[in-house]
């Protein structure tokens, strides 16, 4: 090779060099920008968004502590009330607790990587996640959900290292085996979806042939013993209010309202779950199915089960009755530190999850974008307006009376209501049954006071609140707008003498 082609080649490798150099740079600042916007997006969430009606109404569940509650278990309703004794009643105290759990959450991820692969990025993982909009919405939200997915990503990683170890030696680290179960416990604490992890991690015993001695073994029965312990509470609770929490779930999950096929339920099902998890993401989930991955881990059989079982189950459920996207928000949970095997190109992921999230931060904070579409969509996200205004009008009709009750038309209006003027007595007068009608069973405490009603058209007083007092006085409207757009109206009236 002459000289002439000898300096070309150099020349050569080292543009290569250069350009694969300039690439990974690329990469690198392309990762940081993504990650600093989705952290910019969750601090102006989390410090700017008023607590959407169901944060609230949790939030109002620690401020009146219980063995459970009718709508779900304990746990974070627990957290809220600990939470706000030792910090006071603000938006910084009571999502809090998500800042925590957020931490556990994608530390568990990066114990999850390390350990499947030494080589696997971390970045990429979390990027998978952040840029889904159902974990981006369900790990802001002081909901339930943050501490679901959390314990049951903590349950489920444990529970694999365990299987491994027991797999190699026969024998197991009995410590994680209990950690797992007592993660699960505080799962099941948090929200009853976790009942499908539990339900998958035997679904692996039971279909492994190597593990059903697992059956014989104490430490598994130990196990269960532990878990079952989070539900000491919730029968507590339950015994005391004739099953009523039981029966909800029951009558909303597998009963019918009409027989027949749900093909509307079953579409909103499917297609919002599709989106929302991100349509990328169902991609790499399908090549995952189709891909025999080489890991030296019962890892992937976990993941199956815990992804099929609820997903089928809940599939099946929104063919006869409802099934909401989210209660699925376990199954995916095990899947993202496997996406890395089988997608390369994070970019449109992340993309997407970016823009759908600025959307999202956007009509939490600054006004709801279904404004812009017709005045009577989306109402749930109306409510999050308005609630200085409301406070406002009610403390000044509230001073014409004395010590007036005060009241609501719907349990979402009582709880956003009550969070603004951090009083845990508003009460909810409505004809479905909610946590306030476990408040306040006995009403002879309430007879014949004077109230100060606060209603909308969602949820108007005319259907079932007016007709409990003597008398009540013209509304006073209350519009609610942002940058000069409707969003909506509430009224304020005066009750006189109540009659529960």
């Amino acid at each position: 090779m002459g000289r002439g082609q000898t300096e070309f080649m150099t020349d050569l490798r080292l543009l290569i060099h250069n350009h694969e150099l300039t690439r990974v740079c690329l990469t690198r600042y392309l990762m940081i920008f993504f990650f600093l916007t989705f952290l910019l997006l969750r601090l102006v969430f989390w410090f700017a968004a008023f607590p959407n009606s169901d944060e609230a109404y949790y939030w109002l569940w620690g401020q009146h502590l219980d063995w459970s509650y009718y709508d779900h278990p304990p746990l974070q309703a627990w957290i809220q009330g600990i939470f706000t004794a030792i910090f006071g009643r603000s938006t910084f105290a009571l999502r809090l607790p998500n800042l925590f759990s957020n931490a556990a959450f994608f530390y568990t991820y990066y114990l999850i990587t390390r350990y499947l692969h030494q080589d696997l990025e971390i970045r990429s993982v979390v990027l998978f996640v952040l840029a889904s909009p159902l974990y981006f919405i369900f790990l802001g939200f002081a909901w339930h959900d943050h501490l679901l997915i959390t314990f049951s990503l903590i349950s489920a990683y444990l529970f694999v290292r365990f299987l491994d170890r027991y797999l190699s030696d026969g024998g197991g680290e009995t410590w994680r085996l209990y950690g797992s179960a007592i993660s699960l416990s505080f799962a099941i604490l948090s929200k009853y979806n976790a009942v499908f992890v539990a339900i998958a991690f035997f679904a692996t015993l039971i279909t492994n042939a190597r593990l059903r001695p697992l059956f014989r073994d104490r430490r598994l029965y130990f196990a269960i013993a532990i878990a079952l312990t989070a539900l000491i509470p919730i029968l507590i609770w339950n015994v005391s209010n004739d099953f009523e929490s039981f029966r909800y779930y029951v009558d909303r999950s597998v009963r019918p309202i009409a027989p027949g096929i749900k093909f509307g339920s079953f579409l909103g099902f499917t297609l919002v779950s599709f989106f929302v998890v991100s349509p990328f993401c169902w991609f790499g989930f399908y090549r995952l199915l189709k891909t025999r991955l080489t890991i030296d881990s019962i890892y992937p059989i976990v993941a199956f089960w815990i992804f099929s079982l609820p997903t089928i189950a809940l599939t099946v459920i929104s063919l006869i009755s409802a099934a909401l996207y989210y209660w699925n928000i376990t199954a995916y949970l095990l899947l993202f530190p496997l996406l890395p095997f089988v997608l390369r190109k994070l970019k449109t992921h992340a993309v997407y999850g970016l823009i759908i999230s600025t959307l999202l931060v956007i009509h939490h904070t600054v006004l709801p974008l279904s404004a812009f579409v017709s005045k009577e969509i989306d109402p749930d996200s109306r409510m999050l307006f308005g609630w200085k205004e409301v406070a406002s009008i009610v403390q000044s009709e509230s001073r014409a009376l004395k010590n007036p009750l005060l009241i609501t038309s719907d349990y979402r209006s009582a709880s956003a209501l009550a969070y603004q003027l951090n009083d845990k007595n508003v009460i909810a007068v409505s004809d479905r049954i909610d946590q306030f009608d476990f408040w306040y069973r006995d009403p002879k405490p309430l007879q014949g006071k004077d109230a100060v009603i606060l209603s909308d058209d969602w949820y108007p007083a005319e259907l079932m609140v007016l007709s409990k007092f003597d008398r009540t006085s013209e509304p006073v409207t209350v519009p609610v707008k942002r940058f000069g757009i409707w969003i909506k109206n509430y009224y304020v009236r005066k009750g006189y003498s109540f009659k529960p």
